[in-house]
């Protein structure tokens, strides 16, 4: 395989940058802390962003700035604010849905590169190829396409790059333009304020649709039941084992969901896709190994979404019993064999856990080869939740940013 995609990952704060690029991405996108479509992760300021920039940049990872909102007339002038301070950020592309946006951006900012959001929704060759008369250098197509569609549009746009979602959350309404938030609470998806009202439960007390010309079909019944159910959650999209179909068609990046999603959930979907990706490379792709260890992390069934025919449900949702879970993250070591831990879930000193590193591998500490101890040095058999502690082991795979998860489901307390 002589061309490779771009993996690029999504970073909400200076922790998951951090995560991004210890555990191999490409290219890393992340916002402000305002005007774009996840105003709810904190974002950066500017002068993080710069200093994110430079840290990316030494490890060779581009980073692209989500100025992806589709603006009311208020938010112009901030719109303005924001790209003259993004002007000496050397940021490597802005990423843009509105297409007054992108004309103060090609005014004010000329030198800054310019992705298109899969907000703008681009579905055809013709689309795609307007959006680059207009000086748009990429686009992330519509999360609705096939990949008969996106090979269309590939093979009728050679020099335009394209990008694509692979993995992540998907949207009931088409590229993420919905209302139903902003009906329900006020709180509107196309500003950076969706509260996922498709993931709400919700309970059916009796409908029915009838069509007044066909009164005898071409119905729709809902029935009353007594539980709540998420009826307008979809899975969600995972085309992990359509990599080599991506590389083929020439795919210039593959993109993950996430921004919302928590640190070591990042570390993990972002490990497992860069090693398919160096697998694939090397004439080793494994896609039933990806699969396992990404059903690991997934709280929706995986599937396949718009890109095949019909739907194929990939892996379904593991009960919470029968996962492994993420206990710890190292966070620096503080004597010789002693290290720092934030811990994440209940765990104790007689469980087996793996040392999450990068390439898929999992060192495994055996229970009992380790111990925990309070930062006042009181040694104690369980770790909870919630604190930090330190962890006694001198395991030469040990760093900084590495996760611990436990070998087997159940951990034993």
């Amino acid at each position: 395989m002589t061309f490779l995609p771009e993996l690029l990952v999504p970073v909400a704060d200076p922790d998951k940058l951090d995560t991004a690029l210890r555990y191999g991405a490409d290219a890393v996108y992340l916002g402000g802390q305002a005007l774009n479509l996840r105003s709810k992760t904190g974002g950066f300021s500017f002068d993080q962003l710069r200093q994110a920039v430079i840290k990316a940049h030494k490890h060779g990872v581009k980073v692209y700035f989500t100025l992806n909102l589709l603006a009311w007339e208020k938010h112009l002038h901030q719109v303005a604010d924001y790209l003259h301070e993004l002007a000496d950020s050397d940021v490597d592309a802005l990423i843009i849905a509105d297409p007054g946006i992108l004309d103060m951006a090609r005014s004010k900012v000329p030198h800054i590169p310019i992705h298109l959001s899969t907000q703008a929704n681009t579905s055809n060759s013709a689309s795609a190829h307007f959006w680059h008369t207009q000086g748009v250098q990429r686009v992330n197509i519509a999360r609705e396409l096939g990949a008969r569609d996106i090979r269309a549009i590939a093979q009728n746009t050679p020099d335009l790059e394209l990008e694509v979602f692979v993995h992540g959350a998907m949207c009931m309404a088409i590229s993420g333009r919905c209302l139903l938030s902003a009906y329900l609470t006020g709180r509107s998806g196309n500003l950076g304020a969706c509260t996922h009202p498709c993931r709400f439960d919700y309970k059916v007390t009796g409908l029915r649709l009838e069509e007044r010309l066909r009164p005898d079909r071409d119905t729709w019944e809902l029935y009353e039941d007594a539980t709540y159910s998420r009826i307008m959650s979809a899975e969600d999209l995972c085309l992990i084992k359509y990599l080599p179909w991506f590389c083929k068609v020439g795919i210039h990046s593959l993109k993950l969901e996430g921004r919302m999603k928590t640190t070591s959930y990042l570390a993990q979907v972002t490990d497992i896709y860069r090693t398919a990706l160096l697998d694939l490379h090397k004439g080793q792709f494994q896609p039933h190994l990806y699969l396992d260890e990404l059903q690991q992390v997934a709280t929706r069934p995986l599937a396949t979404g718009f890109f095949t025919a019909s739907t194929k449900v990939l892996r379904p949702v593991l009960p919470l019993a029968v996962k492994k879970h993420i206990v710890a993250q190292i966070l620096e070591p503080v004597g010789q064999g002693l290290w720092l831990i934030d811990v994440k879930y209940r765990f104790s000193t007689n469980t087996d856990l793996e040392i999450l590193c990068p390439g898929l591998r999992r060192p495994i500490i055996a229970g009992g080869d380790y111990g925990i101890e309070k930062q006042d040095g009181l040694k104690v058999s369980v770790a909870h939740g919630g604190v930090q502690l330190f962890l006694r082991c001198d395991h030469p795979d040990f760093e900084p940013g590495l996760y611990l998860r436990t070998r087997y489901p159940e951990t034993k307390t």
